[in-house]
């Protein structure tokens, strides 16, 4: 599908100025949140937001709410994302480039701050889960959404303190957990042992470069991860391209909620996802999503989604 002549002319308008063209190299990376690109931008809120307003109004661009923030990323349609592939090509990469040491700077504070959070709790962390919603629901939930197995290889992206391989571990033949904090490690290794589980290797690594073989795991999971993530669609995209012909991904998160508290407290950028986004992002990966599940909170709380999906035998599409 191509634009019309009068939504081309409407959008490069909208791209057409020096500040726009800054806002659109920025996203390219992930999205950001209005205050995030004041700051980098080095403009007030307002200002920024007048130029946001003009590029979601011609298409270029993506508005969503997340709770009390507002946060933008490139527009998911195909002709809109060549036309900003196009016109970012034509740039000088050096004047850029402030601009991204500055959202360096932003990534860094994010990541020192998850990562005190991570080291903090890590010790607390099953017990800080549960305050959510029941655990014991939520894992007879993905214990039923896995399927029986056996299965050859298990990844798990974020272990945390390792519960999804104790979980499942025992009907693969071999599992691997990944998480980018080591006292998280050691805490899974601990619990693993303690579950007789010796087929399980656990390694520090990122989950948007796992560095693990495409099609080389008949059950990913991503458990309770992606709301700490900037960029959530992306550790999407790597999680499926682990997935194997056959294979299927398993992704538990919260519904959408309004508890902004999770933000300062908890350090969640993300204030849950909708069926219709995820659904979106696994289709994008090459993958069948299944019909979500939902298992609403005992009292008040969080609403847990599962949303499994998987990439039929016959396809490797995406994989490689």
């Amino acid at each position: 599908m191509s634009l019309s002549a009068d939504r081309t002319i409407e959008a490069l308008r909208a791209a057409g100025e020096a500040t726009r063209l800054r806002v659109l190299s920025l996203l390219a990376g992930e999205e950001l949140s209005v205050m995030e690109l004041s700051r980098i931008l080095g403009q007030s809120q307002p200002r920024v937001s007048r130029h946001l307003k003009l590029m979601t109004d011609a298409g270029l661009i993506e508005r969503f709410p997340d709770g009390a923030r507002v946060f933008y990323r490139h527009a998911a349609d195909a002709t809109a994302r060549r036309l900003i592939d196009t016109v970012l090509d034509l740039l000088d990469d050096a004047e850029g480039e402030q601009d991204h040491k500055r959202l360096d700077e932003v990534r860094r504070e994010r990541d020192v701050a998850a990562a005190a959070y991570f080291e903090q709790v890590a010790p607390q962390w099953d017990r800080i889960r549960s305050l959510y919603v029941s655990e014991s629901a939520v894992e007879a939930a993905i214990d039923r959404a896995a399927g029986p197995g056996p299965f050859q290889r298990v990844v798990d992206l974020g272990t945390g303190s390792g519960r999804m391989l104790t979980l499942i571990g025992a009907r693969a033949r071999m599992a691997v957990g990944l998480d980018l904090s080591q006292n998280m490690l050691n805490i899974a290794r601990a619990n693993v042992s303690r579950a007789g589980l010796d087929k399980v290797e656990l390694r520090h690594g990122d989950i948007f470069a796992t560095r693990l073989p495409p099609a080389s795991a008949d059950l990913v999971i991503v458990h309770q991860v992606l709301h700490y993530l900037a960029d959530p669609a992306a550790a999407v995209a790597e999680a499926a391209r682990l997935v194997m012909p056959g294979g299927r991904l398993l992704i538990i998160d919260f519904a959408p909620h309004e508890m902004e508290r999770l933000r300062d407290e908890h350090q969640h950028r993300r204030l849950g996802f909708a069926d219709a986004e995820m659904g979106r992002w696994l289709v994008d990966a090459g993958l069948t999503p299944c019909a979500p599940i939902a298992l609403p909170p005992d009292t008040d709380g969080l609403t847990v989604s599962i949303w499994t999906a998987e990439r039929t035998a016959q396809s490797n599409r995406n994989a490689a």
